[in-house]
């Protein structure tokens, strides 16, 4: 199974593309829904994260408020560093572990880890491609605000993230969702037919980036 990971700026448009790449025949592998899980009480992360933070970070219902917690995230760098060493780990293991089953059963040709911080982190390094996803901060800040974040929020989130620049340097394939979706749709399926053929082909070595 090739393994590819897939990554761009907040609001690049990842979910979209993630998608197209599932429909097309990929094993999608979404972290941030597999970071929600790991973060559900009674998980070892979830003690970390409250233990670190304390309860201002739980909702009514005794699990963590997402938007509490960036709230105080993305307002203070060490705290958001604190964040990943606890979720990381614990997000990266569960990826290993149901591409691991993946792989055993046959499922797919290739396996797509989508994550907004496979750069940052430095996993990218343990994957065989890199497709990095392509916008502007304009169009990053507009889908923000539409998910209901002040102008201020969608800043502060977007400038928490590396420069696109550090994300370019590293990629293998680059898909610009700055356009109409029919014409990202055609990037994307140039996209999985190259890798279609790397995986078909046999696996590529590690990537040297």
């Amino acid at each position: 199974m090739l393994r590819v990971g897939l990554t761009g700026g907040i609001a690049s448009g990842k979910s979209a593309v993630s998608a197209l790449l599932e429909e097309m025949g990929a094993l999608v592998l979404d972290a941030d829904r597999i970071a929600r899980e790991v973060l559900e009480p009674g998980r070892p992360a979830f003690e970390a994260a409250v233990a670190r933070f304390g309860p201002g970070i739980l909702g009514t219902s005794g699990e963590i408020d997402r938007r509490a917690l960036a709230a105080v995230v993305f307002a203070d760098a060490g705290a958001r560093r604190d964040l990943e060493a606890i979720v990381h780990p614990a997000v990266i293991a569960e990826i290993e572990r149901r591409i691991a089953a993946a792989e055993s059963e046959g499922r797919a040709p290739v396996a797509v880890v989508d994550a907004a911080l496979l750069v940052e982190s430095g996993y990218h390094r343990r994957l065989e491609r890199l497709i990095v996803l392509r916008c502007r901060i304009e169009t990053q800040v507009a889908r923000l605000r539409k998910r209901g974040l002040a102008l201020e929020e969608a800043l502060e989130r977007i400038r928490a993230q590396a420069l696109l620049e550090s994300k370019l340097a590293a990629a293998d394939h680059v898909v610009d969702t700055d356009v109409p979706m029919e014409e990202t749709r055609a990037q994307v399926e140039a996209v999985w037919k190259a890798l279609l053929e790397e995986a078909r082909g046999g696996a590529a070595g590690p990537r040297r980036v």
